[in-house]
């Protein structure tokens, strides 16, 4: 890295006023955040500084045309107090595949991964200690050309922030195929985590949630049949033992912990398949009593139990959560290797390291 990040640090900090106990998902941030900006063809001014507002023009590109990306992850604690990351060369990559589809500039995947142990390390006290709880960790890019005119900005910053979480639907969830709304088609933006695709979700789900559902399950092809994922996660089923999710065919986006989920269980043995999946062949296995387990996947989540799927006048409900033990074994492995209770034998945690800081 030819920077240095350059470090203010905040004069009080504000984690006294924190019950970690009690922490409402999303609401509450850390006592920093990393931020760069992008102008004359180059990132710099690497900074990290106390948490706090930023100033917009009001022709701001960003607010215009949308030129808005984010990723989603969460630092942890071991058992022994040691913060860590989990696959972090992996969001840095996916943060610069969203950046290619949206016609961004790359962001450094170096600074990107040094960014997060800086940031890390300074607000390591944020990670809250309770296994299931972590440190969420926010890095986004967005445009800031001062410019009304549809083209890709010149200029751009790029941030990061965290806040510690509780979990993440904690309870079951009840999900609706939706067969009017479309979240991506093959060819869009359904793989990149763009801001904007997330605001196009927001109706169906409001109106999902209006007649009590949490989210909705998304469909494609061309008969709206081919399961896609669910509103905030990918979505696994099991069916008659075998485990059962929506290839990624540009239209779903590549989770990272589907992409863990795929590996452990291949590694366990257990018969997964990523391929296409229509909602008749999930019906189809309910009615013969072989729809063992639905639940999605996701940063936030990790696990989230799929208690009921309505589909029109069909009303799919699902085991207890307390029989599903593919579910259940692949949170416990994800919480366990964040707390260090499970061995890592894929290399994906990495311990935060304080870097050499300006």
């Amino acid at each position: 890295m030819k920077q240095k990040i350059q470090v203010t640090k905040v004069q009080q900090s504000r984690i006294a006023e924190v019950d970690f106990d009690n922490i409402p998902f999303g609401r509450v941030f850390s006592d920093h955040m990393f931020v760069a900006d992008y102008r004359d063809g180059e990132w710099q001014d690497y900074r990290i500084v106390p948490f706090g507002d930023f100033t917009m023009h009001p022709a701001s590109m960003a607010l215009h045309y949308g030129q808005a990306i984010f990723e989603g992850m969460k630092a942890s604690k071991s058992n022994d107090g040691d913060p860590w990351l989990m696959r972090p060369e992996m969001h840095a990559a996916r943060i610069n595949r969203s950046a290619e589809r949206m016609m961004m500039p790359a962001f450094p995947e170096d600074v990107f991964v040094e960014a997060l142990h800086a940031l890390i390390d300074l607000d390591a006290a944020w990670i809250p200690p309770q296994e299931g709880s972590a440190l969420y960790v926010r890095p986004y890019m967005f445009a800031t050309d001062e410019f009304i005119g549809v083209k890709p900005s010149e200029s751009y910053k790029f941030v990061i922030f965290t806040g510690p979480v509780g979990p993440y639907y904690a309870k079951p969830v009840r999900l609706k195929v939706e067969q009017h709304f479309v979240r991506a088609v093959p060819g869009g933006t359904g793989e990149a985590k763009a801001a904007g695709n997330y605001a196009g979700s927001l109706l169906p789900a409001h109106l999902a949630q209006k007649e009590g559902y949490d989210q909705v399950v998304w469909m494609g092809g061309p008969d709206m049949k081919e399961i896609q994922e669910v509103g905030t996660m990918n979505i696994f089923f099991v069916i008659d033992g075998t485990v059962v999710t929506p290839a990624t065919d540009g239209a779903i986006l590549h989770g990272i912990t589907r992409d863990s989920f795929l590996k452990i269980l291949a590694e366990k043995g257990i018969p997964v398949e990523a391929r296409r999946l229509t909602i008749d062949e999930v019906v189809a296995a309910y009615k013969a009593g072989k729809l063992e387990e639905a639940f999605g996947a996701g940063t936030a989540a990790v696990v989230s139990h799929v208690a009921e799927i309505a589909y029109g006048d069909l009303h799919m409900e699902l085991p207890p959560v307390e029989d599903r033990k593919i579910g259940i074994m692949l949170k416990d492995y994800i919480d366990g290797l964040r707390s260090g209770r499970v061995e890592d034998t894929h290399n994906w945690i990495v311990p935060v390291k304080s870097p050499a800081l300006v």
